[in-house]
C-alpha cells in the first residue's frame, strides 16, 4: 500500500545523474525513423559510408545538394536503437541546411537535439556525423571532377 502523499511527491527533487534510458525523443526517432532509405543514383551528389559491420554499426548516407544546401538526404543504418535515432535526428538536423552549416553538426548536437542518450550509448552519435562528414567530402570531390572536365 502506497502511503506517500501527493506533497511527498512533489517535494522529491527530479533526477540529474547521467541518463540511463532513452528518451521519448530517441524513442520516437528509433521506431518513426526519418529519411529512410537511400536517394536513387541520378539525385545522389554526396555518399558516405561509416562503421564496421563485423562489430554491429554502419551507416550508409546520401545527399542531393541544390543551390549549396542539402536538398535531400537519406539513410540506411546498421546498428542499435541508439545509433539508428542519432542517425534519423541528424538528418533532420542537416536537411535544408547549407553544405557549411552541415559540416559544423556536432554529435553533441545531435545528442542535445535528442534530449541525451545513455553515456554507454554516445558512440552511437559519431556515425551519423562521420557519414555526413564523409558525403560532404564525396559532394566535394564530384564538384572538383566535374570543374575539370
Amino acid at each position: 500500500m502506497d502511503t506517500s502523499s501527493d506533497d511527498e511527491n512533489e517535494m522529491q527533487p527530479e533526477y540529474s545523474g547521467p541518463i540511463l534510458y532513452y528518451s521519448e525523443a530517441v524513442i520516437d526517432h528509433f521506431m518513426n525513423p526519418r529519411n529512410v532509405g537511400e536517394l536513387p543514383e541520378n539525385e545522389t551528389d554526396g555518399y558516405g559510408l561509416v562503421g564496421d559491420p563485423s562489430c554491429g554499426d554502419q551507416m550508409k548516407l546520401w545527399i542531393s545538394v541544390r543551390s549549396g544546401h542539402i536538398d535531400k538526404i537519406a539513410f540506411k543504418s546498421f546498428g542499435c536503437p541508439g545509433a539508428i535515432a542519432t542517425s534519423s535526428m541528424l538528418t533532420d538536423l542537416a536537411k535544408g541546411k547549407s553544405i557549411d552549416e552541415a559540416r559544423r553538426i556536432t554529435d553533441d548536437e545531435v545528442v542535445e537535439a535528442l534530449g541525451g542518450i545513455p553515456e554507454r550509448k554516445k558512440h552511437c552519435s559519431l556515425l551519423g556525423v562521420m557519414a555526413l562528414q564523409a558525403a560532404i567530402r564525396d559532394w566535394e570531390s564530384r564538384q572538383s571532377e566535374d570543374k575539370e572536365k
